[in-house]
C-alpha cells in the first residue's frame, strides 16, 4: 500500500455520529408521474447537521420507486414510455384478475415497474449535501397515482 492510500483511508474523527430520521410525504396528481425530489432531500440533509455520511432513502410503496438520472423533460418523458413498452398496463397479468387476485385496482404494471426501477437509494453526503454528479438528480417515480406518498430518510453520519 503507498503512503497516499494510507492517507485516504483514515476514517473521520470529527465532531459526534449522528442518526436523523423523517418521513417525507407529498400527493401525486398522475397514474405515472416523476417528481425531482432532489432539492427537499438536500433540504433534509442541512437539517440534520450530518456534514459527511451517508443518506438511504426507502419508498414505502410498491408501485413507486427511486431512481437517479438527468432531470430533463424529454428524458423524463422517455423514461416513463420506456416503462410503459416494457411493462404494458393491459397484458394479462394474473394480479388484475379476479380468479387469482382480490386486487381491484387493476395496477400489476404499478408492482412490476416499481420492482424493476427499485425502492431505495443509499447516496454519499459530503460538505452536507448529497454528492451527485453534474447532471444527476434524486427521482420519485409513482406507478400507481394519484395517491399519498411517504419516503422515509435516514441520515447518518458526522
Amino acid at each position: 500500500m503507498e503512503p497516499s492510500e494510507a492517507v485516504a483511508l483514515q476514517p473521520t474523527t470529527q465532531g459526534d455520529y449522528k442518526v436523523f430520521n423523517r418521513i417525507v410525504d407529498w400527493i401525486t396528481s398522475e397514474r405515472m408521474q416523476i417528481l425531482n425530489i432532489t432539492d427537499r432531500v438536500n433540504e433534509l440533509v442541512r437539517k440534520s447537521g450530518v456534514r459527511d455520511g451517508i443518506i438511504h432513502l426507502q419508498s414505502l410503496h410498491t408501485t413507486t420507486a427511486l431512481l437517479i438520472t438527468e432531470w430533463q423533460d424529454a428524458l423524463v418523458q422517455d423514461v416513463k414510455l420506456f416503462l410503459e413498452q416494457l411493462v404494458a398496463r393491459d397484458a394479462a397479468w394474473r394480479h388484475n384478475d379476479p380468479n387469482f387476485s382480490d386486487c381491484e385496482r387493476q395496477n400489476a404494471d404499478s408492482h412490476l415497474r416499481g420492482m424493476l426501477v427499485g425502492q431505495t437509494l443509499c447516496l454519499q453526503v459530503r460538505n452536507a449535501t448529497v454528492l451527485l454528479g453534474t447532471w444527476q438528480k434524486i427521482l420519485f417515480a409513482e406507478f400507481d397515482g394519484p395517491r399519498n406518498r411517504s419516503l422515509a430518510v435516514q441520515i447518518s453520519g458526522v
